[in-house]
């Protein structure tokens, strides 16, 4: 049994957590960093964002291939999919990013002390035998997969992300719950990767906080990509397959059986979906199990989140939340914010965060990337707007690389010109927002967007154009 004192403790190593430890050691605080893996980087290095995007990036290469080779003038056989290659390819760059971010804490003589942390009071924390205490502590423990009671995952044939990265073999028929973006996303890569996906919503739109613009042409592409969408769908249930059911033709590399028969209802519709794998993806929740927070003092709110006030301060004295544990996104680069903020913080410096700009991106393709106000959401409020759409079906380089589908749109203020969202449908959507971000991080109008000059031929120029058309002064469209 050991003690240990530190200026910061910070429990939690993913995004938030470990990029919070840097900063403060960047500033000279001395850090400890706790996390339950010995690999750093939390859910999104490890099971979530990083090895979700090498699979979409994998299964990208394939459909290309696939279905738009030979438009290219490219002759090759029919490809094959090696599902054990593929994820060994997803697991080397997560072992690659998580060594890297192991190898940064090492650097900047962060102590990493690996187990699960729990508060015995509010300034030490126990991992197994040994103490730590620090005059400040940083919970940033993340987000897990919500459970619905009547379909607690077996990781098998009821699965979470968690699972979805990791199959062994394409599932013949796989139904998603929830049409946000991890069900999106996983459902697309195995789509792409010859399974039968269909996606039950419940809401009356997938996608639900994108305009309905951008929703309906998002939508028709991806049934043209394959995938079934079913919207305005309650799930009610689960059963085994029976003989009627089961048994429908795999293809190839697939599992081969239906094993259960999901249920749902719309109005007074009964519906069922045969699956063989069900991704249950409606949502995550703060992940606190086990942390003491009782022993610290530490209070929650309704949605079992901690409460914080505008500098992410819990109730107590030196003790701090950032990211998925609090209200929030539950983004990765908003939880890099939170920490690095918190870490000025406590250092003393003028730390800042716009909460108002987190970008959202569904890394589908195309993508779907959103900042700030959409156009539906302006007009709900009452808020008096000017919207410049350009498709890129006009761009130069996206016509050169097939990758047409989708549109920028602006929304600026009727009367100043001020920027106040956008929202993007195409290829690396989630690239081109983030000057849309920068403009409206100084204040910028739809003008100073569309007066900013852009490489050609370039895809961003859509973003110009955009900015351009929200006076009609769009040049490539009328």
């Amino acid at each position: 049994m050991s003690s240990s004192s530190f200026d910061l403790i910070v429990i939690g190593a993913g995004p938030g957590g470990y990029v919070c430890a840097f900063r403060a050691a960047q500033l000279g605080l001395k850090v400890a960093l706790v996390d339950k893996r010995a690999a750093l980087g939390g859910t999104c290095l490890n099971i979530g964002c990083i090895p979700s995007k090498a699979l979409l990036h994998s299964s990208e290469h394939f459909a290309f291939v696939r279905d738009h080779a030979a438009d290219h003038g490219i002759d090759v056989a029919a490809p094959k999919i090696d599902i054990a290659k593929l994820m060994a390819k997803k697991d080397a760059v997560v072992t690659k990013l998580t060594g890297g971010v192991a190898q940064l804490a090492k650097a900047r003589k962060i102590k990493v002390i690996t187990g699960e942390a729990k508060f015995s009071e509010a300034k030490t924390v126990k991992v197994g035998e040994d103490s730590y205490t620090a005059k400040h502590i940083v919970i940033a423990t993340g987000s897990a997969p919500v459970e619905l009671p009547f379909m607690p995952f077996d990781g098998e044939t009821i699965v979470s992300s968690d699972h979805a990265i990791g199959f062994e073999s394409v599932p013949d028929k796989l139904v998603v719950v929830g049409g946000g973006a991890i069900g999106l996303e996983l459902g697309s890569v195995w789509a792409r990767l010859g399974s039968d996906v269909t996606v039950v919503e419940f809401l009356p739109q997938i996608a639900g906080a994108s305009d309905k613009d951008i929703v309906r042409n998002f939508t028709r592409i991806l049934k043209g990509q394959g995938l079934t969408i079913e919207v305005g769908a309650k799930v009610t249930g689960v059963q085994p397959a029976t003989e009627a059911t089961a048994g429908s033709p795999a293809s190839a590399g697939s599992t081969g059986s239906t094993r259960v028969v999901l249920t749902a209802e719309r109005g007074d519709d009964k519906l069922s979906f045969p699956a063989d794998k069900v991704l249950v993806s409606v949502g995550r929740r703060p992940f606190t199990d086990g942390l003491g927070l009782d022993a610290a003092g530490v209070e929650l709110d309704e949605r079992k989140r901690i409460k914080v006030d505008a500098k992410l301060k819990t109730n107590v004295d030196g003790i701090y939340a950032i990211g998925d544990v609090v209200d929030g996104p539950m983004l990765a680069h908003k939880a890099e914010e939170d920490g690095i903020a918190v870490a000025e913080w406590i250092a003393g410096k003028a730390g800042h965060i716009n909460w108002d700009l987190v970008p959202s991106v569904i890394y589908t393709d195309p993508e779907i990337a959103a900042v700030g106000l959409g156009e539906d959401a302006a007009k709900a409020a009452g808020v008096k707007v000017k919207v410049g759409k350009f498709n890129f079906a006009a761009n130069g380089r996206a016509i050169a690389a097939g990758a047409t589908d989708g549109f920028v749109k602006i929304i600026a203020d009727a009367e100043t010109d001020k920027i106040l969202g956008a929202q993007i449908l195409g290829h690396n959507a989630g690239e081109l927002i983030s000057e849309v971000v920068t403009h409206m991080e100084y204040g910028g109008s739809a003008e100073d967007l569309g007066r900013t000059i852009h490489a050609h031929p370039t895809m961003s120029e859509a973003v110009k154009e955009a900015g351009l058309a929200v006076s009609k002064s769009a040049i490539h469209a009328l």
